[in-house]
């Protein structure tokens, strides 16, 4: 692995993306030594039957929370593919693309504990590194075919902030200024996502 680059892979539906998200991001940035942290936002989720947002406004979203921290990036791979959004074809593309890199995918724990789920779950875990978020003090829930597999595990800050916390407020009228970035905040308030007004 001596001379090859370390790339962080967090995907999500980032609807919105908020406090906790950045926090896991920079951690994962220094406890796996990442060169570079790529931000997914996914395209059509082939596991979420809510609506999500307009993928433009996700991805600016995730632009605005991302903007500062040089090692972030945002990648747009999975919002131009047409259809259910994979996994494993983000990898095999992103892989493709750039042999020499070393891949650790970042997973939150429901993500983690649903993993054997996936399409081609065993071919996705030869292409990466798992690391998983696993909050302090919570119990880390794993399917017995994924517990075989080696992975590491980042410890992720305890935040209690979901994206579905931050959609009820904005709903309610409620403040959201200490759930995500400010730049969030201002871009959500903007296009009145989430609200019953939008």
């Amino acid at each position: 692995m001596t001379g090859k680059r370390r790339v962080g892979l967090f995907g999500g539906s980032f609807d919105p993306v908020h406090n906790a998200h950045v926090a896991l991001a920079k951690t994962a940035l220094e406890q796996l030594e990442l060169d570079e942290l790529r931000w997914i936002p996914v395209g059509q989720p082939w596991q979420k039957s809510r609506r999500l947002a307009d993928p433009a406004d996700r991805e600016e979203m995730v632009r605005l929370a991302i903007a500062g921290e040089p090692r972030f990036r945002l990648d747009r791979v999975e919002l131009r593919r047409r259809g259910p959004t994979f996994t494993l074809d983000t990898v095999r593309e992103l892989a493709a693309a750039e042999p020499n890199a070393v891949w650790f995918l970042i997973l939150g724990q429901d993500q983690y504990a649903s993993l054997h789920t996936w399409r081609d779950w065993r071919e996705l875990l030869s292409l990466v590194c798992l690391a998983i978020a696993n909050r302090p003090g919570a119990a880390l829930a794993v399917n017995n075919q994924i517990a075989s597999v080696e992975h590491r595990e980042v410890l992720l800050p305890m935040m209690d902030v979901s994206s579905t916390e931050v959609r009820r407020r904005v709903a309610a009228g409620e403040s959201i200024a200490d759930l995500v970035p400010e730049a969030v905040a201002r871009y959500i308030g903007q296009r009145q996502l989430y609200s019953a007004a939008g």
